[in-house]
């Protein structure tokens, strides 16, 4: 039975290098991703996301380039 979009809860998840995705609040986030504070809808979260993650870049690579 397809699950409906709009009354799934999602967790913003984060990893090592400050990479933004999402993922359903009601599993555990995969290996190297965790909880980052921000639940709700899947809108509110790639809202979240999209006014958080201004620098796509990875942390590795934006330390590399700070000078």
């Amino acid at each position: 039975m397809p699950v409906d979009d709009n009354t799934l809860v999602y967790d913003v998840v984060i990893n090592a290098e400050e990479q933004y995705s999402l993922w359903r609040a009601d599993t555990e986030p995969p290996k190297g991703w965790r909880r980052q504070g921000t639940r709700g809808s899947r809108e509110e979260c790639l809202a979240f996301i999209k006014q958080a993650w201004t620098d796509t870049r990875p942390l590795s690579l934006r330390k590399q380039t700070r000078t």
